[in-house]
């Protein structure tokens, strides 16, 4: 063997060490919501009379008043600032702009917990009595509820006679509509599927059933003050904080009409019925419906699918508007999950990054939809500016909406068209990126090979490409929530179980290193995906050339600029006049001489109704930035090529 092939062999090793073991995580993280059981939750805090409160407007901006307990003050110095400095007040503001409520007049005094949860309710009088005794301290989750928050004890013998004020009110809670107490313990929660938070509420008014107080935990050892993941952070927080205010299992029941009349009908005690095996009150088919879809298909041929459907008034007329059904008798809840997840969330299949859906997996947005939601809920109304773009099954019709994915799948093949926003891509060599559908992140198809043949109500595919046939069984999306249907999401790349970089292009955190960096990317704010061409991107000296054995798609800076879209690459603009054009790169960085080339989107896909005209072209050619390698007489034939691949690539979960 020569030493010219012993050190080309000696180079790929070298290449293929510095890339061993890369691995690509999407990400999907469960919402563990558990929602209060009957006894945690004390009912008939009188603040005004029913009729009053009845009559007033809901025009009062949600006030939201914050209670840290000792623990929070025990974090870290730099997790208690992000909490503290960052992601509470962020999240607040968003909810307090988003909704409003009817004005609170008067003083908040919570009730006190009772011993034995025994409680008495007298005619005529607007307070509860506790049976004997109340308990010594009232509880908000984990935090102990301070007596200047608590109204006075209030109790009567077994008999319901000798009923005593004792006198003990606190101050109470002034300039607020809803209280929320925040821990940071390390509980058992905390320990299952990497709980950041969880959150719920604790007391209801007595007039209409708003939740006036609730609670949130934080997990201190899963807060993580990376930049990059504060994104995911603050949503996680917000979406714990709208259980607390109204999207729950245990309220459910207790929602009204837009005239604050109950849609769900009340016993004698003027509480709905309890189920006992949800632990929560029983809610009507004003509100939540069962629905039996009939020809659900799936891999051994069309099954019945019972799905429960939330089904009040504005809610449904979002959901027929947003997906151009007529039809649609509502908006689908999630069935899967456990006790955490079923019911309290949006079907991820349906409503892929609603934030509302039962995990974060990309780009998560609250839309309109979950706004509607909590308008719906007769206790706000719903400032719809702040409602955030939901772009997952827009306009897609009642077959995307009412129909399993396969028939979604096989119909689009049957046509000739795309298969979007699903794919059937499995990862393999060489490694093919995508963009998101907002550009916002380097994506991959998340179809992957289970170990076990899915559950035949989950199998999608008849036929997957590059997929022996008889195996379609074990493939599927890693989203279980999403029936495993596969599309298109962001992912971490991880080396020896370390996160090295995200592909969400508008963190810089995420550019790639250097000598890494084929495809000169540039991750930062102002930064968009943008598809390259089926050829790979390869980088040359003269005596080396270096071909990447993934590519697809990489992230670069834009404006939008006299009407035209420009793509930034190593501070050169290259300007796109047409959807498809083909932009050929050709750039000398970090000591090698880089050959590439991107497709150019529309330009209205990128700067909305500043563009010019379709059939717009420049008065004369324009000539791009084009670098030259120039080197002494060395045949091209003997340069060593080097193929750089990442094996091997595989998915977790």
């Amino acid at each position: 063997m020569g030493p010219d092939v012993s050190w080309k062999i000696y180079l790929l090793f070298l290449m293929l060490v510095l890339f061993k073991n890369v691995i690509c995580i999407f990400h999907n993280k469960h919402c563990q919501h558990i929602h209060p059981k009957l006894d945690q939750v004390i009912h008939g805090v009188h603040i005004e009379p029913h009729h009053i409160m009845k009559k007033r407007s809901i025009d009062q901006p949600l006030r939201i008043m914050l209670f840290y307990d000792e623990s929070v003050y025990n974090l870290e110095d730099g997790k208690f600032e992000l909490i503290n400095g960052t992601v509470l007040p962020e999240a607040l503001s968003f909810w307090e702009k988003a909704l409003m409520v009817r004005k609170t007049e008067n003083v908040i005094r919570l009730n006190r917990k009772c011993a034995n949860n025994q409680v008495f309710y007298r005619k005529g009088d607007w307070y509860s009595y506790c049976k004997n005794a109340c308990e010594t301290k009232t509880l908000c989750g984990e935090v102990v509820v301070p007596e200047e928050h608590l109204d006075a004890c209030r109790t009567c013998n077994a008999s319901g006679m000798n009923c005593t004020d004792h006198g003990n009110a606190g101050e109470g809670i002034v300039g607020a509509d809803f209280v929320f107490y925040v821990s940071a313990m390390e509980t058992e929660r905390c320990s299952k599927g990497q709980t950041v938070a969880y959150a719920a509420h604790c007391q209801q008014e007595s007039a209409l059933d708003r939740p006036i107080a609730g609670h949130a935990n934080f997990c201190p050892n899963s807060i993580s003050t990376k930049p990059q993941e504060l994104a995911i952070l603050l949503s996680t927080v917000k979406h714990e904080i709208l259980h607390a205010l109204g999207f729950s299992i245990s309220l459910f029941a207790f929602y009204r009409d837009s005239n604050g009349n109950p849609l769900t009908a009340r016993e004698d005690n003027g509480k709905p019925l309890q189920n006992t095996k949800l632990q929560a009150r029983q809610w009507s088919d004003k509100v939540i419906k069962t629905i039996v879809r009939k020809d659900w298909l799936v891999h051994n041929g069309p099954i019945m699918k019972q799905i429960q459907v939330m089904v009040t008034p504005r809610v449904v007329q979002q959901v027929r508007n947003h997906f151009n059904c007529a039809d649609l008798e509502g908006a689908e809840l999630e069935d899967q999950g456990g006790e955490g997840t079923v019911l309290t969330h949006w079907e991820k299949r349906v409503f892929e990054n609603e934030a509302m859906t039962g995990t974060h997996t990309q780009n998560p947005v609250y839309s309109s939809l979950t706004l509607a939601l909590m308008e719906d809920t007769g206790w706000y109304t719903a400032n719809y500016s702040m409602a955030q773009p939901l772009s997952w099954g827009k306009g897609l019709g009642c077959d995307f909406v009412m129909k399993s994915c396969k028939n979604w799948i096989d119909d689009k093949r049957s046509k000739g068209k795309s298969i979007e926003p699903y794919c059937d891509k499995v990862k393999r060599d060489p490694l093919e990126t995508e963009c998101t559908d907002d550009r916002s992140s380097v994506a991959l198809c998340n179809l992957v090979e289970y170990t076990q043949k899915l559950p035949a109500h989950y199998q999608n595919f008849d036929r997957i490409p590059h997929v022996d046939e008889g195996k379609e069984g074990f493939y599927g999306g890693v989203v279980s929530l999403a029936d495993y249907c596969p599309y298109i999401q962001e992912f971490t790349w991880r080396a020896q179980n370390i996160a090295i970089r995200g592909s969400h292009c508008q963190y810089a955190e995420n550019n790639p290193h250097p000598d890494k960096n084929f495809a000169l990317e540039e991750y930062g704010p102002d930064s968009r995906c943008f598809d390259h061409t089926d050829r790979l991107w390869e980088e040359r000296t003269c005596k080396q050339v270096r071909q990447w054995l993934h590519g697809g798609s990489g992230c670069y800076p834009y404006l939008c600029d006299n009407g035209l879209l420009h793509i930034i690459i190593k501070n050169y603009t290259f300007t796109c006049f047409y959807p498809n054009q083909i932009i050929k790169i050709r750039i000398f960085a970090n000591n090698w001489l880089h050959k590439g080339a991107l497709i150019c989107p529309s330009c209205e896909e990128m700067c909305n109704n500043t563009c010019k005209p379709a059939n717009y072209a420049p008065a004369k050619p324009i000539l791009y930035h084009w670098d030259h390698l120039t080197c002494s007489a060395i045949k091209l034939s003997y340069f060593p090529i080097i193929l750089l691949l990442l094996p091997p690539i595989i998915s977790s979960f």
